[in-house]
């Protein structure tokens, strides 16, 4: 056997087995990935259970991390059917499905109707249509007709999830804007939670910030592992140990003199937790910490292992993961700017008018008023656009206001009738006095106007501007239109047809006769959408809230953004309430100048207090202020210390920190590199074209001519092997065939769609090359490198593949070798060998190589058995005192009941947790019964090493 059929063999064993504990989404697609964006992917197959939270920040990537997602499941033959369930505007846009097709993957848009069909035929058939195994559905179809199959109670003619209990199943499902479902009262959460219970591996992704301690993040967590996370007292006794575990890790990460000291201080207090009594307490892992912390005289080494052990003891580890902005370093610079206008005397008196008129709404005090809303809504409003006031009151005495279209911070209220009366006189004369500004002059626009026009002189002249307030983008709207400016609008109310062609023109380069120069848009219409083409944002009027404020800037300030320094420009009027949030509060803490990362809680915090003081009718203006500027002074310097700390990284959620690289190339193989996979495909093409050589290696692209014969044969290959690849064959087909080849990521993502057939280990091409390149047998080889590693001579080295199995399988190769210095470089060896004209491995050299694997293997099967009994027994530790905890509480709302049917009611709720909590944990012991550790004897193979 040759050399190249040796490494094509090695590199079969890895793309055609499952269970390989390699990356195989590398190259996955046309991307330029980072290593952080491997983070999900490897938690996730590396779980007992794969479910998984991405909460990376805006701008980070999630959408590439969850396709990465599908293509490693796809290499381990686990996602052939994959549901994406996302919002509207992502469907409308397709978002979704022009990234999922920079990865080779075709999915379809599910409308109403072919939802029900696809409903109609699984309860038919029993499974879903195979032509929608790979779909996306919108949040909007998520409703009582498809859950309950009725439409306002009565029944309808329809398939819906609560018939398909039991019949419904996908191998992967995805929930993007995961926020989405907070609350579990909606239809929304309800049939998300149906297709979670019928999803094998579930993926949720959120960038809205979800605080820690909130019940939202709970309904998340808990609707993904409700196996783990079974109750809210459970989440947070499973969250105490965190805090203290996080300051270990900062100990740890600071490198002080006394950081050994300190971690285990903190984690002496991790420990004291209840959860750390019940499990932390049992973790072998904490031991071994210990040993480590308590050393004399510990090393850097030992600090970066302290690190990795004290983020792995984070209860939440195994199931959410986080990337910050701050994490991975800024995109680019950012310039605010705030420029103040002054209002013209008519819209001063009506500006004052509103808020007199608001302050006796509020002061009826009426339950169905939510009065920090009304207040803000007309606060802002007013700051935003006097000319957008007329018809907001209209909506307000119509009751048309929803909280969607503003800041999602409050419910809905309406207005009683006799209110109505009450102030319907009042609300027409502000209405009027607005109605007469029409027209006018407006020292806003004039600003908005100078902003657009300087751009216009740049060669990228598209502006993005936001603004809260629909009636605000529409009078904007006109005010462009009357200036002769290509404006497009984007906001909740755009139909669903226009969406993607306004966002195409705005792409469009001002040389296009369709171009928009100028995007008009709210919070609500950009949702998802990426716009990194642009580099000036307009913030028309101000969010108080600041997160809401960086959802705005990462639109263009994220990955992909070609500028160094992105423009926000910040309208504000001089002598309005939002002005003053604006000086006093929101610049100071620096969202206009840079990501913010962890500091959530604290910012929900700030949000909340803006509103309470904005909202307070008993402050004077003198005192507004100086209640802003000290809620300013003492939150500030908090928001400082939090994202000082984060610096240092981790959080209370477990982060895998500045270890993610190593992480990476700890999954990653020679033998699935660029390199080895174009030798593979090489090797394959030289087979059916015997005499033709193939140029496939990084930095340019092979043209293969392939006959009619030829692509008939790979088709039929294709076909035999069970591998799906309607792209290529329809390439195949034709007279004069020319395949373009390349493992080249940057030559592939230049060409246009499809021009290019990117080499990756999930590539057709490469896995029918890996199944030609199969064998049963252990193989034999004489090699020869050129290598100083180890003293030049020839040296015998056994191949193997191990499994470890366990709750999940993983494979691994293990090389061996009597001499130790030969066998810690064999994989460089290997990889760089070629033939050699050598004897054969003699048969004491197979003695040798036999005793020393089999002393490894049952070294590492031991250790391996240890180590999955410990976790199994962690587990089982976390599921009794679970169950504990659960029958307690139900025990004590027994023992409370005066009623025979809630006793009864309690009754079957106890029996029913302790069932399940029975069952989990039988399937935990189950897992550990067929631990074990197997070996496959790939080949032994005699490498002469010869100095340079």
């Amino acid at each position: 056997m040759t050399a190249q059929e040796l490494h094509a063999a090695l590199s079969a064993v890895l793309l055609l087995d499952p269970n390989s504990d390699y990356l195989h989404s590398r190259n996955a697609g046309r991307v330029d990935f980072e290593p952080y964006q491997y983070r999900p992917v490897l938690k996730l197959v590396q779980s007992d259970r794969p479910r998984i939270l991405i909460a990376d920040d805006v701008g980070v990537g999630k959408t590439i991390e969850a396709c990465l997602i599908i293509k490693e499941l796809e290499a381990r033959k686990r996602a052939e059917s994959v549901l994406v369930i996302c919002p509207r505007p992502l469907v409308v846009d397709e978002k979704w499905r022009n990234e999922l097709k920079r990865f080779d993957e075709d999915f379809v848009h599910l409308d109403s109707k072919t939802l029900r069909w696809c409903m109609e035929e699984t309860l038919r058939d029993g499974a879903w249509p195979n032509r929608y195994r790979k779909a996306i559905l919108s949040y909007s179809l998520l409703d009582e007709t498809l859950l309950t199959g009725r439409r306002n109670g009565k029944r309808l003619n329809a398939a819906s999830l609560d018939d398909l209990a039991g019949e419904l199943n996908f191998d992967l499902l995805i929930v993007d804007e995961a926020h989405h479902i907070r609350n579990r009262e909606t239809k929304a959460y309800q049939c998300v939670q149906r297709f979670v219970d019928a999803s094998d591996a579930v993926v949720m992704m959120s960038a809205t910030p979800i605080q820690t301690h909130s019940q939202d993040l709970f309904t998340i967590v808990n609707l993904l592992r409700d196996d783990l996370v079974t109750d809210q007292d459970d989440f947070l006794v499973m969250l105490e140990p965190n805090g203290h575990l996080y300051n270990a890790s900062v100990s740890a990460r600071s490198g002080d003199t006394d950081w050994a000291f300190q971690a285990t201080r903190h984690l002496g207090l991790a420990i004291k937790t209840r959860w750390g009594q019940d499990v932390l307490s049992i973790d072998p892992r904490v031991a071994e910490l210990l040993d480590l912390l308590n050393d004399p005289s510990p090393d850097d080494r030992d600090r970066v292992r302290a690190v990795r052990l004290i983020e792995k003891l984070n209860t939440f580890s195994e199931i959410v993961t986080r990337t910050r902005r701050r994490d991975i370093g800024e995109f680019t610079t950012r310039k605010p700017s705030a420029p103040v206008v002054e209002f013209t005397a008519e819209q001063e008196r009506v500006y004052f008018a509103v808020l007199a008129l608001g302050e006796r709404i509020a002061a009826a005090r009426s339950p169905e008023i939510s009065v920090k809303f009304l207040l803000s809504t007309l606060y802002r409003q007013a700051a935003s656009s006097i000319s957008g006031l007329a018809p907001l009151i209209q909506d307000i005495f119509e009751n048309r206001l929803r909280s969607s279209e503003m800041s999602a911070e409050y419910e809905e209220y309406a207005l009683s009738s006799q209110q109505i009366a009450e102030f319907r006189a009042e609300a027409r004369e502000i209405q009027y006095l607005a109605e007469g500004l029409i027209g006018e002059a407006d020292p806003k626009v004039e600003l908005l106007r100078q902003v657009i026009q300087d751009k216009s002189a740049d060669s990228n002249n598209k502006v993005l501007v936001f603004s809260t307030f629909r009636h605000t983008i529409q009078y904007l709207e006109a005010e462009c239109h009357r200036m002769g400016i290509r404006v497009g609008v984007m906001h909740g109310g755009v139909a669903d047809e226009d969406r993607k062609s306004i966002r195409h023109r705005f792409k469009l380069d001002r040389s296009s006769r369709d171009a928009v120069d100028v995007m008009l848009s709210s919070e609500v219409g950009t949702e998802g959408l990426d716009y990194q083409f642009c580099n000036t944002i307009v913030n028309y009027d101000i969010p108080w809230n600041p997160m809401r404020i960086e959802q705005r800037i990462g639109r263009i300030d994220r990955r992909g953004q070609k500028s160094d320094t992105v423009a926000i420009v910040n309208i504000l009027t001089r002598g309005t309430i939002e002005a003053e949030i604006y000086d006093r509060c929101l610049s100071r803490i620096g969202v206009f100048n840079h990501a913010l990362g962890g500091s959530e809680q604290i910012l929900g915090e700030i949000t909340a207090a803006i509103v309470d003081i904005a909202t307070d009718l008993q402050l004077t203006r003198a005192e507004r202020a100086a209640a802003l500027r000290q809620l300013a002074d003492n939150e500030i310097s908090r928001v400082e210390e939090e994202q000082g700390l984060e610096d240092q990284q981790p959080d209370l959620l477990g982060y895998s920190g500045e270890t993610f690289e190593q992480d990476v190339a700890e999954a990653s193989s020679e033998w699935l590199s660029d390199t080895k996979i174009a030798a593979l495909v090489r090797q394959y093409f030289e087979g059916i074209q015997p005499g033709r050589s193939i140029a496939i290696r990084p930095g340019r692209v092979a043209r293969v001519p392939v006959s009619a014969d030829v692509a008939a044969q790979i088709s039929e290959d294709l076909d035999d092997q069970g591998i799906e690849a309607h792209r290529l064959k329809r390439r195949l087909r034709g007279e004069r065939i020319v395949l373009r080849l390349t493992t080249d990521l940057d030559l592939a993502e230049d060409e246009d769609e499809g021009e290019i057939e990117l080499l990756g280990p999930t590539h057709p091409l490469v896995l029918l090359a890996a199944k030609r390149s199969a064998v049963d047998e252990p193989l034999s080889c004489a090699l020869k490198v050129v290598s100083d590693r180890v003293a030049p001579g020839a040296y015998p080295i056994g191949i193997y593949a191990w499994t470890r199995r366990g709750s999940t399988d993983s494979l691994t190769f293990r090389m061996v070798s009597v001499d130790a210095a030969v066998e810690g470089c064999a994989v460089e060896l290997l990889s760089t060998s070629g033939s050699a004209d050598l004897r054969a491995v003699t048969e004491q050299e197979h003695l040798d190589l036999d005793r020393r694997h089999a002393n490894l293997w049952v070294e590492a099967r031991h250790t391996h058995q240890q180590r999955q009994g410990a976790s199994a027994e962690r587990r089982l530790a976390a599921l009794r005192s679970q169950k504990a905890r659960r029958l307690s509480a139900i025990q004590r709302q027994l023992d409370s009941a005066a009623h025979s049917d809630i006793q009864t009611m309690k009754i079957g709720e106890m029996r029913g947790a302790e069932a399940s909590f029975d069952r989990l944990l039988g399937a935990q012991k189950s897992g550990v019964a067929r631990t074990d550790l197997t070996t496959r004897h790939i080949a032994n193979v005699v490498v002469q090493v010869v100095a340079p």
